[in-house]
């Protein structure tokens, strides 16, 4: 086993295609492993769990969709304020001392939803599962990959991120069938166990991690005009700025279908179990997605295909707003797994690509900020929305919209941008 992930190894493991994909897979294993079980992880403090108990939270606290809309959105967002400083931690610890902290945060979490009796609690509850779970959980990972690696960044991206796929697609089903025959809070329960469970196979497989600081000395990539942008520094820079509206897009409006799930089913007619049936589809064509696009950034680079990722949102959801049957929802499942996929890598990628690797946790943690933010946005507008009679077909026809505005800016920022990389 080597100590140590793709770009850092001295002994030739620097060619990323030195060996084949088996090599690769093989040099790489525990690193890549890692990964994948934090993403997967994740899964219990992202939308798309969540949002599986809404019917059963609804009626547990008596909320109307606006309320629990509301609920939602504020303790996303705080954890999306609080992400801003947490993230940096990535910067100075590793991921085998900090992913166990945070997976017991998340264990505790579940396990607060489990048991909490109070309506007042809720927003409290939601903060931790997204701070743990969405945020912080699916942080290390991706920094993580974003840092080990540099000549397979794509590649390494696509392959751990295939946690959060992994988790979309059994989660859902696996626990909507459970809850006829499990009560839902038993159901939280057994979820801190898997995030605990998680914790020892952490430490093993990263027993040999060495420190972000020591790899940042010895192994880190320059980003535009051959620097190591701080986090002010990005800040100050206008390319930040035109990425905003990409980056709230999906973390807004994925969430938004996801969290509105059980409404969007009952609007259209569909048991609740159809529309999740379509789920492990979506899943797959979103995987294929990430590995294409995990390839494609290897050898193209984030600047020629961060412009046009987010098109096929267009397409989902007019699509999901039309869908009067089955088949254009799996239509529009389609599209939406296009971006999905490429989600997962591409921005990631490009953070470390335009900014350099040295201060990668600090300054991703500020665009985590942001999506996380995002999906705050989503569902409680949605909500609000849906309880002033703005139906959601409408609402998505809206979405569609708000993708192209995106990607316009998207575009522009980066083609301004890439004068620098140049340089």
């Amino acid at each position: 086993m080597t100590a140590r992930p793709d770009r850092m190894d001295s002994q030739g493991n620097d060619a990323p295609d030195s060996g084949g994909l088996g090599s690769y897979l093989r040099r790489n294993a525990p690193f890549l492993a890692a990964g994948g079980i934090l993403t997967f992880l994740s899964s219990f403090g992202q939308t798309f769990f969540i949002s599986v108990f809404a019917g059963e939270i609804r009626a547990e606290f008596a909320l109307s969709h606006g309320q629990w809309g509301g609920i939602y959105s504020l303790g996303t967002t705080v954890s999306a304020v609080v992400m801003i400083w947490a993230g940096g931690l990535t910067d100075r610890f590793r991921v085998r001392a900090l992913g166990p902290a945070i997976l017991v945060g998340l264990a505790l979490a579940c396990l607060a939803m489990a048991f909490n009796p109070l309506a007042w609690v809720l927003p409290g509850v939601i903060f931790l599962l997204r701070f743990f779970g969405q945020g912080m959980t699916s942080h290390i990972a991706v920094v993580a990959m974003a840092r080990w690696f540099v000549a397979t960044r794509g590649r390494a991206l696509a392959i751990a991120t295939l946690g959060f796929a992994a988790g979309e697609a059994i989660l859902p089903i696996l626990f909507v069938a459970l809850m006829g025959r499990v009560e839902w809070r038993t159901l939280w329960v057994a979820a801190a166990l898997i995030a605990l469970a998680g914790i020892p196979v952490l430490a093993r497989l990263l027993r040999l991690e060495r420190t972000p600081q020591s790899m940042a000395a010895s192994h880190s990539a320059a980003g535009m005009n051959g620097m190591h942008w701080t986090r002010g520094q990005t800040l100050r820079h206008p390319l930040f700025w035109f990425m905003i509206p990409a980056l709230l897009g999906p973390a807004a409006f994925n969430t938004a279908f996801f969290f509105q799930q059980v409404h969007f089913a009952e609007l259209k007619g569909w048991t609740h179990v159809e529309l999740v049936a379509m789920f492990p589809v979506y899943t797959g064509l979103s995987i294929v997605a990430m590995v294409a696009s995990g390839w494609m950034l290897d050898r193209l680079g984030t600047a020629r295909l961060m412009p046009f990722y987010q098109l096929p949102m267009v397409a989902a959801f007019l699509l999901f707003a039309q869908a009067a049957g089955p088949g254009m929802a799996l239509a529009a499942f389609f599209f939406l797994a296009l971006t999905t996929g490429a989600n997962s890598t591409l921005p990631n990628a490009f953070w470390a690509e335009f900014y350099g690797t040295a201060h990668i946790g600090a300054i991703k943690a500020m665009a985590a900020a942001v999506m996380v933010f995002g999906s705050a946005v989503g569902p409680g507008i949605t909500g609000v929305l849906i309880d002033a009679g703005v139906g959601l077909e409408t609402q998505y026809a809206g979405v569609a919209v708000y993708f192209l505005f995106a990607t316009a800016m998207m575009s522009a920022g980066i083609a301004r941008a890439r004068t620098s990389m140049a340089a």
